[in-house]
């Protein structure tokens, strides 16, 4: 079997408007990881994380026709996934379930799982540094909080982040410089206390 063409994103939308449907799992493939690191900077849960970006695909399978190849395919993607991920966190009103294994025996026993090998100090160390990230972008006023999920999880070039954002270009720059010394400096006094 030959190989498929590698092409660009505009070129593949184009090639599945024209009838070749398959092609749109290599899009989905180019993103994937991406998109739900995203999402999840947005939920804060990984297996909604996975279930939205699995509807944000949907709904770019069905709306692809209505996209622009005057703009990154990219940067309509990432705003079709803020978008729903923002409606998706509007909708949540389902309390929260701890993930138990109940029997007859014991009904309140807690769900197990395999260890992942990492040692417990370093994988409370690890937690720790990820909670004081995630807490540090949280309290970063929203624009830069935004620009820096769009910049470090979601992975999206400075131009993509002006497009979708309709900033110029030095503005981005400059406000992303201006989050990560916000975020140096709330996170030097984690380290310092490590």
């Amino acid at each position: 079997m030959a190989e498929r063409e590698q092409l660009d994103d505009r070129a593949l939308v184009a090639r599945i408007l024209e009838g070749d449907r398959d092609r749109f799992t290599e899009l989905v493939r180019r993103y994937e990881k991406r998109l739900i690191n995203y999402v999840f900077r947005i939920t804060h849960r990984y297996e909604e994380a996975h279930d939205l970006a699995q509807e944000i695909f949907m709904k770019v399978y069905l709306a692809l026709d209505r996209y622009d190849p005057k703009y990154q395919f990219s940067t309509w993607l990432f705003r079709i996934a803020q978008n729903a991920s923002i409606d998706a966190l509007r909708k949540k009103s389902v309390p929260e379930v701890p993930l138990a294994r109940p029997t007859e025996e014991d009904p309140d026993r807690e769900r197990e799982f395999a260890d992942t090998g990492i040692s417990p100090y370093r994988a409370l160390k690890n937690k720790q540094l990820a909670s004081a990230i995630e807490k540090a972008v949280e309290n970063l006023p929203p624009d830069y909080r935004d620009l820096i999920q769009l910049r470090h999880f979601a992975e999206l070039s400075y131009e993509e982040i002006a497009s979708m954002k309709k900033l110029p270009l030095g503005t981005v720059k400059n406000k992303l410089f201006r989050a990560r010394n916000l975020l140096k400096t709330e996170l030097e006094s984690f380290v310092e206390s490590v």
